[in-house]
């Protein structure tokens, strides 16, 4: 037993030594515990972030799969588009229709006629009513439009049209007579700043066909003239053949050789009331014949002719086309003409008053002196 031996001094140490190593090993125990830790906790972080890569690459996936699933070929997509853009168009369509419903409406219940609440919503087209009906022509954009435009017309308080340009006034005062006139004091008549007349000189019967001479032409184209009023004459047609067409023209030139005839010599195109005229069951080609072989004779002779009508006459009863050539006087009546072709003469009422004529006047308004001198 040589341990008892050894001097307590030298034990101490041995014991100090012995602690000292079983603390290190404790140190050193508890560094690999940690880095043992640390490595699982490393590898867990790394585990982690793997699977938290992992659904990220899933949920793109899923997403590169949606998009896949929601690709097109052409074709598909061309249906599509053509199946959205009806989807569009119709409920475009649909507004547009209750917008126009709703207009139509407002229209109507401001007292507006259904003629003109049509025209309103169809400003391409000319629309004729006639017999319960409604025609549309399409404006032709061969035929000569004329250029006056509505803000230059002014209405006096006394119902007379004005056209200025400029500030400046252009336009010319007309009116056109006949018997239902009665006697005009035609001294009168020059005193109210009237610059032309027409008047009628005949008329060819709707029914027999016998051509009537106004009774009273003569005295009313000497009055004008002796007051110094342009003169033009017209003549109410009811020509069913070119022949009967020349006649009236043939009867014209005669009856007004006589005169100083400086406004246009003018075809009277009307329909008439009566179910038994004779020109009922003319057709749109026949009539327009008819009034180019009238036409024909008055320019050969060194006049100007003209056509005179309304809606019904020049788009129901004429060929707007062949006539293009014809100066055109136009009758309607309302404050603002409705008719987009070229015409030199305007009738816009049939209610004018004029000093030195009893009752009722037609009233015209032109654009240029129309005297052939």
């Amino acid at each position: 037993m040589q341990e008892n031996n050894v001097p307590m001094r030298t034990r101490k140490r041995r014991r100090r030594k012995s602690e000292n190593s079983i603390l290190f090993g404790s140190i050193i125990l508890c560094i690999v515990t940690l880095c043992a830790v640390t490595v699982c906790l490393v590898m867990v972080f790394k585990y982690r972030a793997a699977e938290m890569e992992n659904i990220t690459v899933m949920q793109e996936l899923a997403e590169i799969k949606t998009i896949q699933e929601e690709s097109y070929t052409q074709e598909e997509f061309d249906a599509l588009l053509s199946q959205k853009t009806q989807e569009v168009a119709l409920q475009a369509s649909e507004e547009k229709e209750n917008e126009i419903l709703g207009g139509i409406k407002e229209l109507l219940e401001g007292g507006e006629s259904t003629i003109n609440v049509l025209r309103k919503f169809y400003p391409d087209d000319i629309i004729v009513a006639d017999s319960n009906q409604y025609f549309f022509f399409p404006i032709q954009d061969s035929l000569k439009k004329h250029t006056y435009q509505a803000e230059n017309f002014v209405q006096t308080e006394d119902g007379l049209m004005e056209y200025y340009e400029n500030d400046e006034l252009i336009s010319y005062k007309g009116i056109d007579v006949s018997k239902y006139q009665g006697d005009i004091n035609w001294n009168k008549v020059a005193q109210d700043d009237v610059d032309y007349a027409f008047i009628r000189l005949g008329i060819r019967g709707y029914t027999e066909g016998e051509i009537m001479q106004d009774e009273t032409f003569e005295d009313n184209i000497n009055g004008a003239l002796d007051n110094d009023i342009d003169v033009g004459i017209y003549f109410f047609t009811q020509a069913t053949s070119v022949a009967e067409a020349k006649e009236e023209a043939a009867y014209v030139l005669d009856a007004i050789e006589p005169y100083d005839v400086t406004y246009p010599v003018v075809l009277d195109v009307e329909a008439v009331a009566n179910k038994n005229g004779r020109t009922n069951d003319l057709t749109k080609e026949e009539r327009t014949e008819y009034c180019i072989a009238f036409c024909e004779m008055i320019k050969n002779a060194g006049y100007t002719p003209m056509i005179y009508g309304n809606l019904k006459t020049f788009m129901l009863m004429l060929d707007m086309e062949q006539l293009e050539e014809y100066d055109k006087w136009f009758a309607y009546y309302d404050s603002e003409v409705y008719f987009p072709y070229d015409f030199k003469v305007w009738q816009y009422t049939d209610s004018g008053s004029i000093y030195g004529i009893e009752g009722d006047v037609d009233m015209n308004i032109s654009f240029e002196d129309l005297s052939n001198d």
